[in-house]
């Protein structure tokens, strides 16, 4: 039985990166995103470039019945789940005293809630089995606050904060949890902005150190990774 990797928010930039470097390995995947046309695409991609079965599902983990109806497609599968990736996020700018009404509420249920609520759902039967890895794709803005980050500043340093407390509960359960916190990638997040490529980060590096930090000894984890563009941040 091939072993399954679920990543959220893979059809594009960091997440769909992820899933290519697994599949790559011969892991099987499950993902999740809002645009259906765009699910279907990268999982007659992936099947057929690597010859591995992708479980895809459109939703918005915004809203808590698409993260249970997402879960619940994914146990289905009675499959384990060995490696969980929380890549799902949502960017808003503003400042916390004049950004627009919701905007902390967004992104917090995009990029707190969804991942809180997903882990959950895969975590007992990890911590049953004694053998996983939880990767929470943070930000560099989870230990850096920045000027017009405002409540995208604050979702991010709560998910640090949850990673940070479930690397703690699930160190006798044998379960690993990893924090990534990347700063500026080239993702479809920096769409417009005149700068020159060469200024992000590759997401295919983000992916390729969520691989590295996978396949280590299973008596090592590297619990967080800061990765920035050499020139540093944007």
């Amino acid at each position: 039985m091939k072993k399954l990797a679920v990543v959220t928010g893979g059809t594009k930039g960091i997440g769909k990166a992820i899933i290519v470097a697994f599949a790559r390995e011969g892991f099987d995947i499950a993902t999740c995103a809002r645009n259906e046309q765009d699910l279907a695409d990268l999982r007659k991609n992936i099947e057929v470039e690597y010859g591995v079965s992708v479980l895809t599902h459109p939703a918005d983990l915004s809203q808590r019945a698409d993260v249970n109806q997402f879960i619940e497609k994914v146990n289905a599968l009675a499959t384990p789940v060995d490696v969980l990736v929380n890549n799902t996020g949502t960017f808003i700018p503003g400042t916390v005293h004049e950004e627009e009404e919701g905007a902390l509420e967004a992104m917090i249920n995009t990029n707190l809630y969804s991942a809180y609520h997903i882990t959950r759902g895969f975590i007992h039967a990890m911590k049953a089995a004694r053998s996983g890895h939880i990767f929470n794709i943070c930000s560099t803005a989870s230990i850096t606050p920045y000027i017009n980050g405002g409540s995208y500043c604050i979702s991010k340093f709560a998910l640090l904060g949850m990673s940070k407390v479930l690397r703690e509960e699930m160190k006798e359960h044998n379960v690993r949890v990893t924090s990534i916190m990347p700063g500026a990638t080239l993702t479809a997040s920096w769409e417009g902005v005149e700068l020159p490529e060469e200024r992000f980060m590759k997401a295919e590096d983000v992916a390729e150190t969520v691989w590295n930090a996978y396949v280590m000894s299973k008596r090592t984890v590297i619990e967080e990774i800061v990765m920035r563009p050499q020139l540093g941040d944007i």
